[in-house]
C-alpha cells in the first residue's frame, strides 16, 4: 500500500475536487487522476463519483476516508516514536474539553503543567470542538477528550472520572436569596433562564428533570458563549444553571448567588473519552496522565477556595 495515493485521496475528498486537491497538493491534474485510478483498481471498487461540480466519495470511498485517515495516523505515530525514542516525551497531542465543565477550570492547569514536565509536546486544547466526538476521536483528529456522558458511543470508550451536582448561579437577591441555599427544581421554574442550546448536554439534563415533575424551564436565553453567559448573569439578564466546577471557572461566584438544585438533585457525569480502535501515543498518554492528576486534585464545590493551587501541580 502506498501511502502517498492515500494521502491524495484524502486531500481530493476533503477539497472536493480533483482539480482542487492538486492545486494543494502541487501536482499535475493527470497524474493525481492516475492515483485515485490506481486506487480504484487495487480495492475493485469505485471509491468516487464524478461530476462537473467535482467528486464525492462512494460507499467505498468513505469506508477508505475512514480508514486512510487511521493508516496516516498510525504512520505519523510510528515516525514521531522512533525519532524521540529513549528521550522524553514530544509531539502533537490534541484535548477537547466540554464547554461549561470542569474542562474550563483545568484547561489553564493543564497547559502549565505539561509545559513544565514535557516541554517537546505541544498540546492543542480546543473547548469549541464541533460535530462527532467519536468520529473526531476514532480518525486521529483529536486524542482525547473530556466530555458529559458515560456511553457508549461507536468507536470510543469512555472512562468514567466524576459525577457533579448542578447549580443555579445569578445575580443576588439581599437576605432572601442567601449564599450557599438550597433551591428547588419547582422553585426554579420561576426564574428566567440563560442556558445552552439543547445539543448540550447540561441543558439536556435539566429539560429531563423538569420534564420528569411535569414543569416546564423559563428560558429567556440560549447562550453558548462562556464570556457572554458571564456578561449577560452579571448584568442581572437573568440565572444559569452549571456545575460547581464550570461556575467557579467562568464566574466570580463569591460576588452572585450560587445555590444547590434539590428536589431532585440534578448531576452530570463526566468521562475521559479515548479511542477503543488506536491506543494513545506515548505523548498523549504523558498528557491523559497529567489530566487525570488534576480532576483528582480538583475540589467541585463552588464555595471551596481556590480549584487547583501549585502545590497540586508537581
Amino acid at each position: 500500500m502506498d501511502t502517498r495515493r492515500l494521502y491524495s485521496f484524502i486531500k481530493i475528498i476533503d477539497a472536493g475536487s480533483i482539480t482542487r486537491a492538486a492545486d494543494i497538493l502541487h501536482i499535475a491534474q493527470p497524474a493525481l487522476s492516475q492515483q485515485l485510478s490506481a486506487l480504484e483498481a487495487q480495492f475493485g471498487q469505485q471509491l468516487v463519483i464524478r461530476s462537473k461540480r467535482g467528486v464525492a466519495p462512494t460507499e467505498a470511498g468513505r469506508a477508505l476516508y475512514r480508514h486512510a485517515q487511521l493508516i496516516l495516523r498510525q504512520v505519523d505515530l510510528a515516525h514521531a516514536a522512533v525519532r524521540v525514542s529513549g528521550r522524553t516525551p514530544a509531539g502533537s497531542v490534541s484535548v477537547g474539553l466540554a464547554p461549561y465543565s470542569l474542562g474550563a477550570a483545568l484547561a489553564l492547569p493543564l497547559l502549565k503543567t505539561v509545559r513544565e514536565r514535557y516541554p517537546e509536546i505541544l498540546l492543542h486544547v480546543n473547548e469549541n470542538f464541533g460535530g462527532v466526538i467519536s468520529e473526531a476521536i476514532m480518525t486521529g483528529r483529536m486524542d482525547m477528550a473530556f466530555i458529559y456522558g458515560a456511553g457508549p458511543l461507536r468507536g470510543v470508550q469512555f472512562e468514567h472520572l466524576r459525577t457533579e451536582d448542578l447549580f443555579l448561579i445569578g445575580a443576588r437577591d439581599g437576605t432572601r436569596d442567601p449564599h450557599g441555599t438550597a433551591v428547588s427544581l419547582r422553585e426554579l421554574e420561576r426564574v428566567p433562564l440563560l442556558l445552552p442550546s439543547r445539543i448540550h448536554t447540561v441543558r439536556q439534563v435539566v429539560d429531563a428533570a423538569f420534564h420528569q415533575l411535569a414543569l416546564e424551564p423559563n428560558v429567556v436565553g440560549e447562550v453558548e458563549s462562556a464570556l457572554t453567559l458571564v456578561n449577560a448573569v452579571e448584568a442581572r439578564l437573568g440565572a444559569t444553571v452549571l456545575p460547581g466546577s464550570a461556575a467557579r471557572a467562568i464566574l466570580d461566584v463569591r460576588s452572585l448567588s450560587v445555590r444547590r438544585i434539590v428536589d431532585p438533585v440534578i448531576q452530570v457525569k463526566l468521562s475521559m473519552v479515548t479511542s477503543d480502535i488506536q491506543p494513545l501515543s506515548e505523548p498523549a498518554l504523558a498528557v491523559h496522565d497529567v489530566f487525570l492528576e488534576l480532576v483528582r486534585a480538583f475540589h467541585d464545590d463552588p464555595l471551596d477556595a481556590d480549584p487547583v493551587d501549585d502545590k497540586n501541580e508537581q
